[in-house]
């Protein structure tokens, strides 16, 4: 089976913003902290160190309500440069051990190290090495997780952490998985874990006992040949050395709630900007053509909505149309805006017929 001859190995900074801020400020060391917007306006949480997320600030939360939970959390903001530099510095430590480095994020990559030499080729000593030359040269720890494949390496790289290490080997997949959450599958979102649970199906193991035509009827076919091919621990998809951007888009979190009837000008402030950065991206980048335009609006409960519509050019028009369109799906005050575009390869584009 082809995943057998893989070493993947999935590598995710421990905390990275924060764990970078604490390190050049050593005073912030051993104190809740978190890199994110100030509360006042309305702001919230990048990343949070451990001692921070011991009181249940995490990614995404409103910088307010981290306060109310922490209110001895120290808030820094983002230097997104400062950031850049250090990933720049990890994502060097990962070439020298394989050219097949997907970049998920600033923090977090899949390396394919299946033809890699050195430490006698084992996957487990390679992912040793990584994480000792990332501390040696960055000061910061990062987890990292060795499987046959992209999905196992994944979970497997949140398993031990922080600065933690855990090998899934081939002849081991079958029982790890079988005791795996099915919340822990990729692309398990609320809704399918609670028609999933309805029916009792619960783990990995499960999910292997039922057919495809039983599954198909609750989550549709597609998804249900994938979901249980990961189930059973199965993902042949390639790490990919250049990742391809499928998206642009700019957002804003607004100092105070806006009224729907204030929402048009204000976005049209932040489409005016996107546009114009959008322009001097698809100078840099021709191979990228604009397939379809997309509105995304945070109402003040948190609940958020995204719009599209194919639009090959992201005209003001056509992102006001969605706007009317999000705006009827919730009467609340408006929190956050944004809007932008996915991209196509212009060598997909369907040729013109005459």
């Amino acid at each position: 089976m082809k995943d057998k001859k893989r070493k993947i190995i999935h590598v995710d900074m421990d905390c990275f913003f924060a764990a970078v801020e604490v390190r050049d400020q050593p005073e912030l060391k051993g104190k809740a902290v978190a890199v994110g917007g100030a509360a006042k306006r309305r702001g919230v949480i990048a990343a949070a160190n451990y001692e921070a997320r011991n009181f249940g600030v995490h990614s995404a939360l409103s910088t307010a309500i981290a306060l109310r939970r922490c209110p001895e959390l120290i808030i820094v903001r983002p230097n997104m440069s400062k950031y850049k530099e250090v990933s720049t510095e990890v994502f060097k430590i990962f070439r020298k051990y394989t050219h097949l480095v997907e970049a998920i994020s600033l923090d977090e990559a899949f390396l394919d190290v299946s033809e890699c030499p050195l430490h006698h080729g084992s996957g487990t000593l390679i992912a040793e090495a990584i994480k000792k030359d990332i501390y040696a040269k960055t000061g910061l720890r990062a987890s990292a997780g060795i499987a046959p494949n992209k999905y196992l390496a994944k979970i497997a790289s949140d398993w031990m952490k922080p600065d933690g290490i855990y090998t899934i080997p081939p002849e081991n997949i079958e029982k790890f998985v079988q005791q795996l959450p099915v919340k822990k599958i990729w692309g398990v979102g609320k809704e399918t874990l609670r028609e999933l649970r309805k029916f009792g199906l619960e783990t990995c193991a499960d999910l292997q006992k039922i057919s495809v035509k039983n599954l198909a009827k609750l989550i549709g076919t597609n998804r249900a040949e994938e979901l249980l091919e990961l189930a059973k621990g199965i993902d042949n998809r390639e790490v990919k050395a250049n990742r391809e951007r499928k998206s642009y888009t700019r957002e804003r979190t607004f100092d105070s709630d806006l009224s729907h009837g204030e929402c048009s000008d204000a976005l049209k402030v932040i489409f005016d900007e996107c546009k114009k950065k959008l322009k001097a991206y698809l100078e840099e980048k021709p191979q990228y053509k604009i397939k379809t335009s997309v509105l995304k609006v945070k109402f003040a409960d948190f609940t958020s909505t995204t719009v599209e519509c194919g639009d090959l050019n992201f005209e003001w028009s056509v992102i006001e149309s969605l706007l009317t369109k999000a705006l009827e799906r919730n009467q609340l005050r408006v929190r956050l805006m944004g809007c932008g575009v996915k991209f196509t390869k212009h060598d997909s584009a369907q040729p013109d017929l005459f």
